[in-house]
């Protein structure tokens, strides 16, 4: 574990040499209730905690509960600022040391807001978020509309799943939808037994997925073993990567980490919109 972090620290000392624009990361499911949500949080921690900042943005439609996870109380939502009644910089929290959340909106009202002029007021806002390193975006789990929105916008997409029969062909069933509309998606199997699992997991839905969709490209970046201090952390709403360090399933985020941000940093292009603006562009369809 240790060495996943040092690797951490020395990607973050060399990504402050670069023209280093803010990246999304969108963590998304095929159904609800495979862990995305603590994934996302403890992902969050451990990028902030190796020194780069970060943006959790609730991006789950009809239930946004980031808030909870994290153990913070939130009152306004990216949805206020839209409507033009807050910025951006009064509803941020500060979690802790270079982690911090963007609440969500529990309705699809947040899609509705296509008004130039609001979205001219938010895009003023940009600049202020520009040393963001990284927003880790939470969707709702699923294929609607909404979701699929969240995805294309985003820079980087990691689909979740569980070694189950009903989350396995869900997890398919948005691969097969985003790969039309994405080319390469990531995959990370939570809740195994081994790691032999989650490599059955995986040729499971790469030999369907050969057969019957063109042109997908699908990684596995990786597993979290099923384990008892995961759950007391939920409990306890804590973050298990902060509350058990040592445990497998933290080392095995870490090792994560290292491989998401060094896939970023290796496929990173040159854009002439970047960060908060190109992001909410796309997503509210400017783009």
């Amino acid at each position: 574990m240790q060495h996943q972090a040092h690797k951490l620290t020395e990607l973050v000392k060399e990504k402050k040499h670069q023209n280093f624009s803010t990246r999304f990361i969108a963590i998304t499911s095929g159904k609800g209730g495979v862990g995305k949500t603590t994934i996302s949080a403890n992902l969050g921690y451990v990028l902030a905690s190796s020194g780069f900042k970060v943006a959790l943005f609730d991006a789950d439609i009809g239930l946004a509960n980031l808030d909870v996870a994290l153990g913070v109380r939130t009152e306004d939502t990216i949805l206020d600022v839209l409507k033009g009644s807050k910025r951006l910089k009064d509803i941020i929290v500060n979690v802790s040391e270079n982690l911090y959340l963007i609440p969500g909106e529990s309705g699809e009202e947040i899609l509705k807001f296509g008004d130039d002029f609001i979205l001219d007021k938010f895009f003023e806002e940009e600049n202020m978020f520009n040393d963001f390193d990284y927003v880790i975006v939470d969707t709702g789990a699923g294929i609607g509309e909404s979701v699929q929105n969240f995805l294309v916008a985003s820079d980087e997409i990691i689909i979740v799943t569980v070694p189950e029969p009903s989350a396995i062909t869900d997890a398919y069933a948005l691969i097969k939808v985003m790969s039309e509309k994405n080319g390469k998606l990531n995959l990370l199997v939570n809740q195994v037994r081994s790691e032999k699992e989650a490599n059955s997991v995986y040729k499971k839905i790469t030999t369907v997925a050969s057969k019957n969709i063109e042109n997908c490209n699908i990684n596995l970046l990786g597993a979290i073993n099923r384990d008892e201090n995961i759950e007391k952390s939920i409990r306890k709403r804590v973050l298990f990567a902060k509350e058990f360090p040592q445990t497998l399933p933290s080392s095995q985020l870490n090792r994560i980490s290292t491989l998401i941000v060094s896939n970023m940093e290796h496929n990173m292009l040159l854009e002439e919109e970047q960060g908060f603006v190109r992001f909410f562009r796309k997503l509210l369809g400017k783009f």
